[in-house]
């Protein structure tokens, strides 16, 4: 793979950590709840799959995002970082609402490379004012965990989420899951200047080329394309809580590996060598508390 100088080290910054990668096996005898089978993600993706597109750029390690809603799925992934020490950390899947939760969230927390949960945002509105929902959150808070939000639409519950719980350390997906890329639309930059005031709050950006309506991995690789998404979220949230994620595998929806990193990589080459350590490993690691497995 013929990779342009400009992009073959980790002169972008010392270190570089794709805090958002999912690994999954269909092949296994069980198989897997997600991707679908008629998906173009139905495919085994392991980390040795994730290295050979990551490493030259100077990407080594990753924090690996839920891709299962089966509990014993969280225990699958550990054991799968156990065999690969590019996994530094993972952010798994647990339901708040499972009256086993605090029992599961016991077991799984005495792994350190288990990091937190991730949670879709439609179901915060609903859940954030329930009395068993929020002890489970708190557990996660006084664990030292973080909650991924993934899903966002209308930020309602997000921005209920954020004010309920000042002490846990909340990230925003996939920029939060912005429409057009190119066009941010209103309600998007409002909501996302909102949640950005929460101190506690990070951008995680992310999910940038599979939103563009396009033919299979033909958005657009021009940062300028999405200068407007990236301008926004670089004013809303500052330097100290902005960090990169790939979403790969699904960010090929939109990008080859080489296409997506190249739209961040060109953003952050004018930035401050300080900013850019910020976004490529340091902002990611004040937010995880991810593991040096060096």
């Amino acid at each position: 793979m013929m990779v342009p100088s400009a992009f073959a080290s980790p002169a972008n910054a010392s270190r570089i950590i794709d805090t958002h990668t999912h690994f999954y096996d269909p092949t296994r005898p069980q198989g897997v709840p997600w991707p679908a089978k008629d998906s173009f993600l139905n495919r085994r993706v392991l980390p040795p799959d994730w290295q050979k597109l990551a490493s030259p750029f100077g990407i080594r390690e990753t924090v690996v995002v839920e891709a299962s809603a089966w509990v014993e799925d969280n225990d699958w992934i550990l054991k799968l970082a156990d065999e690969h020490p590019c996994i530094v950390g993972f952010v798994g899947n647990l339901d708040p609402s499972n009256p086993a939760f605090a029992e599961h969230l016991l077991r799984l927390s005495r792994q350190p490379l288990f990091r937190g949960i991730r949670i879709q945002a439609k179901r915060l509105l609903k859940d954030v004012s329930d009395e068993n929902f929020r002890r489970a959150i708190n557990q996660l808070a006084d664990r030292d965990l973080s909650v991924d939000i993934n899903g966002v639409d209308n930020f309602a519950g997000p921005l209920a989420f954020a004010q309920a719980f000042p002490s846990l350390r909340i990230v925003v997906d996939h920029v939060g899951n912005v429409r057009d890329p190119h066009e941010p639309d209103a309600h998007w930059l409002e909501s996302m200047s909102r949640m950005g005031s929460f101190q506690n709050v990070y951008c995680k950006v992310s999910g940038l080329v599979e939103p563009v309506e396009t033919p299979q991995g033909k958005a657009p690789t021009d940062t300028d394309y999405y200068r407007p998404t990236l301008d926004h979220v670089s004013r809303a949230f500052g330097d100290d809580r902005i960090f990169f994620g790939s979403n790969w595998p699904v960010s090929d929806k939109g990008s080859d590996f080489a296409g997506m990193f190249r739209i961040v990589a060109n953003y952050f080459s004018g930035r401050s060598d300080e900013a850019r350590e910020k976004f490529y490993w340091r902002n990611s690691l004040r937010a995880y508390r991810w593991v040096n497995r060096r």
